[in-house]
């Protein structure tokens, strides 16, 4: 197989990953905060039964928050070796090896962004949950 197919391969598919990563992330995200905009915490039987509802997903989006730096990183390494593989082969072109380390950081980059969001995303929506169980113990006490 030819090694720049590969690096193709290997530099957009954990690129599509990381970006399917990133539409689950925010696709969560938002079906939690219209959750939490929407509940009505007055039906749940008690507090446990909120906690399941209100924390539904958030697994996920940490996840994706602290796995996905994993995976950007996963890319540039094959991509690097990748690299290493082509030089090995004689072709040894300053230019053409700075940019193919240049791109596999893009992975590595990606994921990074990918995982700052997803943690923001996660944080916001362990407050909102904190906040709804807060009011849940004030309604149950009076």
């Amino acid at each position: 197989m030819n090694i720049e197919l590969l690096k193709h391969l290997v530099d957009y598919g954990v690129i599509l990953l990381l970006v399917f990563m990133s539409f689950l992330s925010v696709w969560f995200f938002i079906e939690r905060v219209f959750f939490f905009k929407s509940i009505n915490i007055s039906i749940y039987k008690n507090k446990r039964n909120l906690e399941i509802a209100l924390t539904k997903h958030l697994s996920i989006i940490g996840t994706i928050a602290s796995n996905s730096p994993y995976i950007g990183l996963l890319g540039t390494v094959l991509a690097i070796m990748l690299t290493f593989m082509t030089m090995s082969s004689g072709d040894i072109e300053a230019t053409k090896i700075m940019a193919s380390l240049a791109l596999a950081l893009k992975a590595t980059a990606i994921g990074l962004v990918v995982a700052i969001i997803s943690q923001m995303f996660y944080n916001i929506l362990a407050r909102y949950a904190e906040v709804i169980e807060s009011r849940y113990d004030e309604i149950t006490e009076i």
